[in-house]
Formats: structure tokens, C-alpha cells, sequence
């Protein structure tokens, strides 16, 4: 049975990474809203942590082992700093992490270590589609085997650090396979072209584009995990702990922002944290973000194991973006007219807790 205990490293780890959190995501996070860059030295710092390569084993260039559970605590810290930025610092997660659960060794062996040097690597991964009903066990990009290459076709969005990129994950349905597989791409690649940055409600920080391939060809020794390919299973349950996890982070920043907002601010002679209407209120908040952090940790603790907890991580990442944007809405109604305003960071928090579902939109069917 797990443990609800964290053990002394697990501890350090989240105690390192609150701090940074709140000391340079938190205080970087309106300006790099307005103006929608991520500045540099924040996304370097943040590098410099070395929570991917925490993750990597020895062999590869890393100093640990993979695990979900301590993924999903970190996680959670930095989105309780800001969540766009969050989402610049793991975008090298998204390559990284397919190439150590399906890659061959030859692939791990090469690219692995790229992710274990001083600076970020420029990679990119190209996953979610601009259609409709988004499904990845049905992707309109096409991968067809032509002899010794692959011939990929179609069009990517939401692709982070498109624009910087030496490399591309991209996904597609290999039309050989019947499955989604996923390729190694060189972004000088004839053919590939990064189209137009995307613009959002939240999440203004991210630097996404979307991605174009026109008879793009590949070797077959590009294709994730060779000859073999990839089961997407395993990468997508990844994807849905760190997008459940970033949901109890943007929540608990809400959340703990409202509560003490709420402490605070006096009317008709006493603090309206005193009125059951907002005591209540915070209650709930605090018992969805407690029970929701317990589902990831549940869900990444068994897929840690090595047990089929896909139907766990699927509902908990759906569950977690439903709790964040309600936690979210909430901090903004205990604010009142403060909550509308860009003096206070709450309404931030609501427009990336709405932007959570185009993350499981990406991960979930």
C-alpha cells in the first residue's frame, strides 16, 4: 500500500521547488503575461533545477529514474507559480520522456543526453491536430513507408518552441502499423515549415506554433522505438498526471490566494471569510484540491508500479481540469470586483485553468 508519507527526498524536492516557484515563476508571471514572452533567464533557472534530467537514468546522461509520483509533485509547484510558464519549463519533457518509454536504444543512447546538458535542448514535440473532435488514435497526419524513408503529410498545432526547434516528435497515424506512431524529425527537413504563432485566451507566455509537413521524408530508423514502434499508451498517461497535477497547482494558488483575500478584507465590521456563504465556499475549494491531488498521486503511484492505470489517469486528468477552473471561477467571486482585475492574480489563474482543457483535449480520448 502507499504511503501518504513523502520520503526526505520527495520533501526536498517540493521544498525546492515551492521556492522557486514562488520566488521567479509567481513574480515573473504578469509580465511575462503582458508580454507574452518567457524571459530567459527564468526559463534557464528553472533548467538549471534539474528536474529532467532527475528523471533520466545514468546511462543516458541523468542522475535518477522515472517516476510519475515525483513528476506529479513538481508539477504541481510549478504550476502553483504560473502555469504558462510551467509549460515552457516541460516542453523538453515531451520529447524526452516518449524517447525513454518507447525508444530503441540506439535512439536513447543518442538523443537522451541532449537533455542532461546546461542548456535546454531545442526539441519539439507535435502531438495535437486543428480539427474537431481531436483523437489521437485517429491523427490526420499521415505517416506512409516508402522503401528504407517514411512520407509524412499534415498539419500540427499547439507545437511549443516550434519557432526554436532543431528537432520535432511528431506524431502521426502510420499508415503500415494502423497506429499512431511517432517520428524524429529534423526541422530542416524539406517540407516542414512552422506556420503562425497560436494566440490564446491564457497562457500568453507559451511560445506555440503550428507546424506544417508536406511530403516530409524520414528514415526508417527515425521512427520512436525503430522497428518495434511505440505504444502512445504509456506517453499518454504521462501527459494526463502532469496535466492533473498542473490543475491542483493552479488551483491551490487560487485558492490559498482567495482564502487569505478573504481573511483580510473587512466588511460591515468583520472579515467575510466570517460569512458562511464564503466559508463554505473555501471549504469545498479545499476539500476538491485535497481529494484531487490524492487521485494523481493514486493514479501515478500504479502506473508506477507498473499497473494498468490508464483509466485512472484518463478520469483524473478530466476530473483535475474540472477542479481547477471551478476552484479558479470561485477565488474570483470571493474577490468580488477585485477578483475581475489585473491587480490581483486570480483572474490569470481562471483564464489558464480554462486553458487546461485544450491540454486534455491533447491526452485524452
Amino acid at each position: 500500500m502507499y504511503s501518504f508519507d513523502l520520503s526526505e527526498e520527495q520533501r526536498l524536492l517540493v521544498e525546492t521547488v515551492h521556492r522557486y516557484a514562488t520566488r521567479s515563476l509567481r513574480q515573473a508571471a504578469r509580465q511575462a503575461e503582458e508580454s507574452s514572452q518567457a524571459p530567459a533567464d527564468v526559463l534557464q533557472s528553472a533548467w538549471a533545477l534539474g528536474l529532467l534530467p532527475a528523471t533520466l537514468p545514468e546511462e543516458y546522461g541523468g542522475f535518477g529514474e522515472h517516476s510519475l509520483l515525483n513528476g506529479a509533485l513538481y508539477v504541481e509547484e510549478l504550476a502553483y507559480g504560473d502555469a504558462g510558464l510551467t509549460l515552457e519549463i516541460l516542453a523538453p519533457n515531451l520529447v524526452a520522456i516518449p524517447l525513454l518509454l518507447a525508444g530503441s536504444e540506439a535512439q536513447k543512447q543518442h538523443y537522451l543526453p541532449l537533455f542532461a546538458g546546461e542548456e535546454m535542448p531545442k526539441m519539439a514535440a507535435a502531438m495535437l491536430e486543428p480539427v474537431i473532435l481531436f483523437d489521437h488514435r485517429k491523427l490526420h497526419t499521415t505517416a506512409r513507408r516508402q522503401g528504407d524513408h517514411y512520407v509524412l503529410n499534415g498539419s500540427k498545432a499547439m507545437v511549443i518552441h516550434a519557432a526554436d526547434a532543431e528537432w520535432f516528435l511528431v506524431y502521426a497515424h502510420d499508415e503500415e502499423a494502423g497506429s499512431t506512431q511517432a517520428f524524429l524529425v529534423p526541422a530542416d527537413s524539406a517540407g516542414l515549415q512552422v506556420g503562425d504563432r497560436n494566440l490564446w485566451m491564457g497562457f500568453n507566455a507559451l511560445q506555440n506554433h503550428t507546424l506544417h509537413l508536406h511530403d516530409v521524408q524520414v528514415g526508417v530508423a527515425q521512427r520512436l522505438g525503430g522497428e518495434a514502434g511505440m505504444d502512445v499508451t504509456n506517453v499518454l498517461n504521462s501527459s494526463r498526471i502532469a496535466v492533473a497535477a498542473m490543475g491542483v497547482g493552479i488551483a491551490r494558488a487560487a485558492y490559498e490566494y482567495a482564502r487569505d483575500y478573504a481573511k483580510e478584507r473587512v466588511a460591515f465590521g468583520e472579515p467575510i471569510a466570517s460569512r458562511q456563504s464564503i466559508a463554505f465556499m473555501l471549504a469545498e475549494m479545499a476539500i476538491e484540491i485535497d481529494a484531487t491531488r490524492l487521485m494523481v498521486w493514486e493514479a501515478a503511484w500504479k502506473l508506477d508500479q507498473g499497473r494498468d492505470a490508464t483509466h485512472e489517469a484518463y478520469l483524473v486528468a478530466r476530473y483535475a481540469a474540472d477542479m481547477a477552473l471551478k476552484v479558479a471561477d470561485g477565488a474570483v467571486q470571493v474577490l468580488g470586483g477585485h477578483g475581475y482585475i489585473r491587480e490581483h492574480p486570480v483572474e490569470l489563474w481562471l483564464r489558464n485553468a480554462r486553458g487546461l482543457f485544450t491540454l486534455v483535449g491533447a491526452v485524452m480520448v
